[in-house]
């Protein structure tokens, strides 16, 4: 459950602002306009690679065709990979180290969030041949060696290397075997929690590989039905349904048991590294440093507050402590991911909440801190770059506030901090490998999606990538965006972030509706600075008054106001969200009777509590793939923000839903897909089983083969007219 891209990918709303709703009749929105024409839909500008010399970018256009473009003039100067003269359309690329071959992948097959299968093809741009990686069978995260004379790619749980001068193919590991060991590539719970789906590296004079292996045979197994209905899974109509078990560790449970190994290409012999003898820990990133003799490996225990910097000598398979990150609660997995070690091998950057705001921190190679590079009350969000010759570091923060971004450079000593971006909104960036330019990424909520490229040194502009003024003008037809940014204080004295949207001509004589929408997820923002334009607007139209809010646990606001949620995740953003809505209900202009609440996945878990909890505060609610006992929710994330359930029994059993079920008040509605392999279906069947045996109305759909997104076909077209259903039922009818 990531409580920074899932929201985004469940919502997709996509897109933003203007004015004020106008006084003239506008055009309606349409559940088809957001989930069949994707009207309002901003393009960027995607797939963007900096070149080494640092004055040329390639990218990708519709047609498949990598290009080459000059940074400084805008032109294209060559053809990088033909779609249309070789017959196949790259999904992703890479060029090797020195930019003379390119390996892509197409027929990708998704396993789950980041994992897939794939038909992997090298491309040599001075002889133009194109070759197949393997003809036997397809492949995972293939990746080119240092020298690019070899490529590595994982077939079901088995590493090779495919040697390109002699073609042959070479088979590392021979114990893979599903749901048994797993070799460099991570098991289910990593992938989803830690974010990665490559499990291995190559030494940086390509003689070794370094590798992860998961022996997952005692983690308990958890089992999908498929069922014939547009199955991804079954080509006919059968009669009996298909049963998937994979291993999945619920809170509390065992996990993998995970060993390092490297592999030598001269001697052919691989060599298992120490990591200490406990056993019950993760391995979140395993990287090579710029030293062949040193491979990192980050060490973290199971209750995820104390995270060790290793390195490892890969030939001996010795490892020594580093660095020592520890945490009253928890180690968030920004930290360790921000790691980047530096050119010439010297030092490495990383982020740290140990001041109670998370920044920079530079170290030599030893792991002796050099600098802190950014201080203050307010959160670095991350970290985009180093320019080694003149000792810059780049990153973004939520320096301003917290519903905003921006993108800022230091020096090493932390002594001079400089904005880059000029407006005010959500900013990002991406440098060109000489870091003399910057592409930004920019919106908010009166800018469309707007791309720039500018000179890193005095932030001037060169020229506009992509801009969407026609979504712009647009959007006017429909109203515009009337999205407003406020906040308020709880009874507590918490000031909450928050914005609504008004209905169009509106008046403040009326009483109106109106709709919490909320994700608020551990770090997770809603209430942000950024273009979006869609279901909330279409609500809005209706006559619903929309609000977000981010509740305590959310991010860009410091340690403590983040982790106020430890070991009772779910208490107070119920909390939260229940003084939002009585603050809601205070306005004169909002009928107190008429309040709704939705969220998907953390935010149906939320939504959940307070339709139990909220003592008929709430007249509707939509739950949608909702956790409903962290007891069954797997053990990364869970115990993260929990610690087990044998630690913690009050604190998963006191913030369920389950547990509550005879609270419940108002119309619930409640939408699980029946193949969701991150929350479970079981959420949804234990909890409305609850609200049976509690004699509590309510609705309940659930969508065949559908996974937590819930999408494919006429899916989402189909949830959100349900959706919409409902509110105009419960929240807009008289009765």
């Amino acid at each position: 459950m990531k409580k920074r891209k899932l929201f985004t990918i469940i919502l997709l709303t996509v897109l933003t602002s203007g004015n004020a709703y106008s006084q003239t009749k506008t055009k309606q929105i349409t559940v088809e306009d957001l989930w069949k024409y994707w009207s309002f839909y901003a393009p960027s500008v995607n797939g963007i690679r900096s070149m080494n010399d640092g004055e040329h970018y390639t990218k990708q256009e519709r047609g498949g065709n990598i290009v080459k473009i000059n940074y400084k003039s805008g032109d294209q100067v060559a053809v990088i990979f033909d779609a249309s003269k070789n017959k196949i359309r790259p999904e992703d690329y890479q060029f090797n180290a020195d930019e003379t071959k390119l390996l892509f992948y197409t027929n990708s097959q998704r396993i789950y969030r980041r994992s897939f299968t794939a038909d992997y093809y090298f491309y040599d741009m001075k002889s133009e041949k194109l070759s197949q990686v393997s003809e036997n069978g397809a492949q995972q995260i293939a990746a080119f060696s240092p020298s690019a004379d070899k490529i590595s790619f994982v077939r079901k749980n088995n590493l090779f290397i495919k040697d390109l001068k002699s073609d042959k193919e070479t088979q590392i590991t021979t114990d893979g075997k599903f749901n048994k060991i797993i070799n460099g590539i991570p098991d289910w719970v990593y992938e989803e929690e830690f974010e990665f789906n490559k499990a291995y590296d190559w030494s940086p004079d390509g003689k070794k590989i370094a590798y992860i292996k998961f022996n997952e045979e005692k983690v308990p197994l958890f089992g999908i039905q498929w069922f014939a209905g547009q199955s991804p899974k079954l080509k006919e109509n059968v009669l009996y349904p298909a049963n998937h078990t994979f291993k999945y560790p619920k809170a509390g449970e065992r996990n993998s048991e995970i060993s390092i190994h490297i592999y030598d290409l001269e001697t052919g012999k691989t060599i298992k590294v120490d990591i200490g003898n406990e056993k019950d820990i993760y391995i979140p990133r395993l990287r090579w440093t710029a030293d062949k003799d040193k491979l990192s490996i980050f060490r973290l225990n199971r209750l995820q507050n104390k995270l060790e910097l290793l390195y490892a000598n890969p030939t001996s398979g010795k490892t020594k402590v580093i660095l020592t990150e520890e945490n009253k609660k928890y180690v968030d997995e920004t930290d360790f991911d921000n790691l980047t070690f530096l050119k010439g091998g010297k030092s490495f950057v990383m982020t740290s909440e140990r001041s109670g705001y998370r920044h920079l921190y530079l170290y030599n190679t030893n792991g002796q801190l050099i600098s802190t590079l950014t201080s203050g009350n307010w959160d670095v969000t991350d970290f985009l770059g180093y320019d080694d010759k003149k000792e810059i570091f780049y990153f973004q923060a939520a320096k301003k506030s917290a519903v905003q971004r921006e993108v800022y450079s230091v020096d090493k000593k932390g002594k001079k901090i400089k904005q880059l971006s000029e407006n005010q909104g959500t900013n990002t960036a991406e440098f060109s490998s000489n870091f003399k330019y910057f592409i930004n990424f920019y919106s908010s909520t009166k800018v469309p999606t707007k791309v720039t490229l500018h000179k890193t040194k005095s932030g001037k502009l060169i020229r506009v990538l992509r801009e969407n003024e026609a979504l712009a003008k647009k959007i006017e037809e429909y109203g515009g965006q009337n999205k407003e940014f406020f906040t308020f204080k709880t009874s507590e004295g918490i000031e909450l972030n928050a914005w609504k949207i008004l209905p169009p001509n509106f008046d403040p004589k009326k009483k109106y509706p109106a709709i919490i929408t909320q994700y608020s997820g551990p770090g997770s923002q809603q209430a942000l600075d950024e273009w979006d334009f869609g279901w909330d607007n279409l609500l809005a139209q209706k006559g619903i008054i929309m609000v977000c809010v981010d509740p305590r646990g959310t991010g860009a606001r410091g340690e403590d106001f983040r982790k106020k949620t430890y070991l009772e995740l779910g208490k107070y953003e119920t909390i939260d969200l229940i003084e939002t809505g009585k603050y809601l209900a205070s306005l004169p202009y909002i009928n107190k009777e008429k309040l709704g609440i939705w969220g998907w996945s953390f935010g149906g878990y939320t939504t959940s509590l307070c339709m139990t909890k909220g003592k008929g505060l709430f007249a509707a609610g939509i739950a949608v793939a909702p956790v409903t006992n962290w007891r069954y929710y797997d053990n990364i994330y869970t115990e993260r923000f929990m610690r087990t359930p044998q630690e913690n029994a009050s604190g998963y059993d006191q913030n369920s839903p389950i547990n509550f079920a005879d609270g419940l008040q108002g119309k619930f509605l409640i939408v699980h897909g029946s193949a969701d392999d991150n929350v479970h279906l079981q959420n949804t069947a234990e909890f409305t089983e609850a609200l049976v045996q509690a004699n509590k109305q309510f609705e309940q759909f659930i969508y065949t083969n559908r996974n937590h997104s819930i999408y494919g076909g006429n899916t989402r077209i189909h949830l959100f007219t349900m959706m919409l259903k409902f509110w105009k039922k419960n929240l807009l009818s008289k009765n």
